[in-house]
């Protein structure tokens, strides 16, 4: 059996009141909520542990898609990676990385322009697996933040681990008058 943890809450600065527009047969009377309100007491409160998440053991046992969210983080904090260290995939196409990137970046395409749309790279996951680890930090951007998004999205379910979304893109780069390289 797994261990429930409780959460805490500071509740210091809640203010409990019911919307002008609610019915008292859904909230509780207003006395209470003024007792809530003058309270004395601690000021926190711990929330105890749910039941646990029927989408998560359901996804465990493989009913369901288990997805992980890539952190994401504004370009400035994204140059201070590259600073430190970190390597800069970008995701766009051949043609708009050869128009301007950030210094180092490996281009290695998410989507390619077909006609007047976009096709999903094939070989992509293969590719970026042939430049690096699934354990090296790696900065993923696009031009406005959507395919790298997606591409971040592809390289956590395929293992990778030190993965950070830059917000904004190459656009919000340029922007920022962050440094280039063609």
């Amino acid at each position: 059996m797994k261990a429930m943890i409780a959460t805490s809450f500071d509740v210091s600065a809640v203010s409990f009141r019911a919307p002008p527009s609610c019915s008292p047969l859904y909230y509780t009377s207003s006395s209470f909520l003024k007792s809530l309100n003058s309270y004395k007491g601690p000021r926190s409160i711990a929330v105890p542990p749910k039941l646990p998440n029927f989408r998560t053991e359901a996804a465990l046992k493989g009913n369901l898609e288990a997805t992980r969210v890539p952190t994401s983080v504004p370009v400035r904090v994204a140059y201070e990676l590259l600073l430190a260290g970190h390597k800069y995939l970008d995701v766009r196409t051949p043609e708009e990385f050869n128009a301007g990137h950030p210094p180092g970046a490996i281009n290695i395409p998410y989507m390619f322009r077909v006609g007047s749309g976009m096709t999903k790279n094939s070989n992509f996951l293969k590719e970026v697996s042939s430049h690096f680890r699934k354990d090296d930090e790696i900065i993923v951007g696009c031009q406005l933040g959507k395919r790298s998004m997606m591409a971040a999205s592809d390289l956590l379910t395929a293992g990778f681990t030190g993965l950070t979304d830059m917000a904004g893109g190459y656009a919000a780069w340029t922007q920022n008058g962050l440094p280039t390289e063609q």
